[in-house]
């Protein structure tokens, strides 16, 4: 029955029945066509004539064969010892084949034309009856209905994770992401939509000068900076990305402010340290998701002693905990569902491994202990977990170690790496969808082994979902009481002997690449998410309350980043070529007219045997280069190239969005500074313009340089009536010499003034009233009132000095007091 969950054991199961229904025959196989080569797809029998077992896939020779059958002409014999020569590459035992030993041909076609061939090995050439050309014609048709509607499935799940890529690129534009994390959602998005070329690095070349209205790029000269950053060869787990944004989305929709850390499980820097941090600061409420439960327990009780709630999210607390609830998986229940596929995969029953990031994590345990719970009892044992340790090169290395060691019939991934890292190991020793692996969560190499059929099912959680109800939860315990907002949610209950928090369960869909009884397929998943995503980000926000902060702290994975290097351009090479054009230009390493470029020398020594260069135009300029490897010769079809300048141009938007923004907020910040120069400089002037100086008890001087407008005449009068009150000034002589001008505004502020001084039993005299103000003023009809002017400092300081009771005293030198 093909179901579409496995398509491996329904291509073996046609390709066993082909063999039983001929009379003698030990041998059958099914080869695909993919480009001008065929691939095996299935097979039976054929490692009595290898040395070892026939990997699937693996190369079948040339497609020249396919194209000889006529659909019309049903099945046909050739002579099998030729057969294998062409078709089975490294067969030595064809000495045994019997003689007259055929293969007999049908062909497999798809919507019409053949695709593939069911070939089946008998000892002798004897005519078939009719029933068994029947029914071999009827399963080679299987074949093909079973691969067309794979096909048809895959087309769907790539349009849709295109969409999904594109989506990413243009959030990443709203949102203005940097060239790091923009080359990230490339380089994994390429990768994951485009399965056949298999590209083994992505990286993004930028001219240091390239800029919004800079000069095209043919005509700047080689010998430019560019900047180089480089997607490392397994892309950072997607996971956390996904949960941040869920976190930050929440955060602008609720009108908080959210602090997104990551920290490792233990050690310097740790999740520990920051929830610490957050406390030292007086966050509102903290989230975390544990990677080490126990471990952390001593923190989250701190943080609740001083008053902060602390909630987990993707994980669940230690039991006993103080953590006041826990938002995520019903992990128990998600790998109960693991296990049941499994069963499915496995019905006769087998030895499954299992991988899990850490079992100090509980949720990994609680999977694990799930799936075995489901497997119980059905012919099913599964061996103890492995633990990675989040490190994904050892996470491939104990996938490969475990196959190695012995025949696992599955393999169960509890955590984000450990899906594709037992389907690498299948991979690298031939056993890609013999080896039946179920996965969790989709992150980009999941879905790529999900379409190639090396990965069977995920179960996938819903993690942006998971962040943004996580955030959802403290922002309504800060607002409304944390036991108003814990009434709302389902009592604690128990689970293996543990006392469970509450509970927010935020789901968990299994995924297949085609649509079957029991699961979702990719392609509908994959809209769903995305649609999902854009209509939260789509949730009306509110302003931000700074006063308010909530910190969510996720779980450092110890991922290689991405890298991020200087180069000089060079005229003759991938980088320098496409700048200068334009255009985008694929090329095969190995071709001796690109021996001068050093970039694709470079390229050929890390084994690079397609390499294609994609430009990123904005506005008819060329910002940079997308550049792109494969160890496949012809890797990029037009196909594939039609993509990736869709992409480039999306990215070529992004990197003018940033280059506008980086210019703009540069200018703002310059300014700025400027502005505040400025300011300080005018402080300095008013400071320096209208000084209080003490001269003698109880008197004050006060010069005024410039104009006497209304605004400096109130910093004028409250620095004068400070002095007066602090001084117990009797005088103060008001220098006009320096005023602009003397007009009725100004006498106006200066009778305010004496007035005000008045009151707190001091005497205001003008001093320095030159002959042009004097004839100004009585010109004007001013009138002072009872001000007392003196014409300078000299004579207005002797009337100061009569009010206070002091005396001039004038002397000359002590010489000439001697004499």
């Amino acid at each position: 029955m093909i179901t579409g969950l496995d398509l491996f054991a329904a291509l073996h199961r046609i390709v066993q029945d082909a063999t039983d229904s001929l009379p003698g025959a030990r041998r059958g196989s099914l080869l695909i066509r993919e480009g001008d080569r065929l691939i095996y797809r299935a097979a039976v029998g054929l490692e009595s004539l290898l040395s070892g077992p026939l990997p699937i896939p693996s190369d079948a020779g040339p497609a020249s064969a396919v194209s000889r059958l006529d659909p019309g002409d049903g099945a046909r014999a050739v002579a099998a010892a030729a057969w294998y020569r062409e078709h089975l590459p490294g067969a030595v035992a064809l000495d045994w084949l019997p003689a007259d030993a055929v293969v007999v041909l049908a062909p497999v076609c798809m919507r019409g034309r053949p695709v593939g061939v069911l070939a089946v090995e008998q000892p002798a050439s004897e005519p078939l009856s009719d029933e068994r050309r029947a029914r071999l014609m009827a399963l080679a048709d299987g074949a093909g209905a079973a691969l067309e509607r794979r096909e048809l499935f895959d087309d769907k799940a790539r349009s849709a994770h295109e969409n999904r890529v594109l989506e990413e690129v243009l959030n990443a534009v709203a949102s203005q992401a940097s060239p790091q994390e923009l080359v990230e959602i490339i380089s994994s998005g390429i990768k994951s939509v485009q399965l056949r070329p298999q590209w083994s690095a992505v990286e993004l070349a930028l001219a240091e000068d390239d800029a919004c209205g800079a000069s095209p790029a043919s005509e700047r000269g080689a010998g430019r900076e560019l900047r180089v950053y480089r997607a490392p060869r397994r892309a950072p787990v997607a996971y956390w990305n996904n949960l941040r944004e869920g976190a930050l989305v929440a955060g602008r929709a609720l009108g908080v402010d959210v602090t997104y850390r990551c920290g490792r499980a233990g050690g310097e820097g740790g999740q520990s340290a920051l929830i610490d941090e957050g406390v030292r600061r007086g966050v509102s409420g903290i989230a975390v998701a544990p990677g080490d439960a126990a471990a952390l327990e001593p923190a989250i009780r701190r943080a609740a002693e001083a008053g902060i709630p602390v909630i987990t999210f993707d994980t669940p607390p230690a039991d006993g905990s103080r953590a006041l609830a826990y938002v995520g998986t019903d992990n128990v229940a998600a790998g109960r569902l693991a296990g049941e596929t499994m069963a499915r995969l496995l019905p006769d029953g087998g030895v499954v491994g299992a991988q899990v990031s850490s079992l100090r994590a509980i949720n990994g345990r609680d999977r694990v202990a799930g799936f075995g719970a489901a497997a119980f009892g059905k012919s099913i044992s599964m061996r103890s977990p492995l633990e990675s340790h989040y490190d994904t090169s050892a996470a491939m290395q104990l996938a490969l170690d475990a196959l190695r060691e012995g025949r696992l019939s599955g393999a169960f991934g509890a955590c984000a790496e450990n899906g594709p890292a037992w389907g690498t190991a299948a991979r690298a020793l031939g056993r890609a969808g013999d080896l039946k692996i179920v996965a969790f969560d989709l992150i980009p190499e999941t879905i790529a082994m999900l379409r190639e059929g090396t990965i069977h099912a995920a179960v996938i959680q819903r993690e942006h979902d998971m962040g943004y109800r996580a955030v959802e939860l403290l922002h309504d315990m800060v607002s409304r009481g944390v036991e108003a907002a814990l009434a709302e949610l389902p009592a604690p209950g128990q689970a293996e002997g543990r006392r469970l928090p509450r509970f927010i369960d935020t789901g968990v869909d299994l995924v297949t690449l085609e649509s079957t009884p029991w699961s979702r397929p990719l392609s509908e998943h994959l809209t769903l998410e995305t649609s999902r995503k854009s209509a939260s980000r789509r949730r009306g926000g509110a302003a931000v309350d700074r006063s308010r902060e909530l910190l969510v702290i996720s779980l450092d994975a110890d991922e290689q980043g991405l890298v991020e290097g200087r180069a000089r351009l060079e005229r003759e090479s991938l980088v320098g070529r496409v700048l200068s054009a334009g255009r985008s230009v694929v090329i095969d390493t190995l071709a001796g007219e690109h021996d001068l470029w050093p970039d694709v020398v470079e390229a050929r020594r890390k084994g690079s045997r397609t390499r294609a260069g994609v430009p990123l135009l904005a506005r008819g300029r060329a910002l940079g280069v997308l550049v792109l490897d494969s160890e496949r010769r012809a890797a990029c079809s037009p196909e594939d190239l039609e993509l990736i300048e869709r992409i480039a141009d999306t990215l070529a938007v992004a990197l003018e969005n940033a280059q506008l923004l980086r210019r703009v907020t540069e200018r703002t910040e310059e300014l700025e500074q400027a502005n505040r120069q400025q300011a300080a400089l005018l402080s300095t002037i008013h400071a320096l313009s209208s000084p209080v100086v003490p001269v003698a008890r109880h008197i004050l001087v006060m010069p005024i340089v410039g104009a006497m407008d209304s605004r400096r005449s109130g910093r004028f009068l409250e620095s004068m009536l400070r002095e007066i009150s602090e001084r117990h000034a009797r005088v103060v002589l008001i220098d006009v010499t320096g005023m602009a001008a003397v007009d009725a505004a100004a006498a106006d502020h200066l009778m305010t003034t004496a007035r005000a001084a008045g009151l707190l039993g001091a005497e205001v005299v003008l001093v320095g009233i030159t002959p042009a103000a004097a004839r100004l003023m009585v010109e004007q009809g001013l009138d002072l009132g009872g001000v007392v002017t003196r014409s300078t400092f000299e004579l207005g300081f002797a009337y100061a000095l009569s009010k206070t009771g002091g005396r001039l005293v004038y002397g000359g030198s002590p010489r000439a007091a001697r004499s």
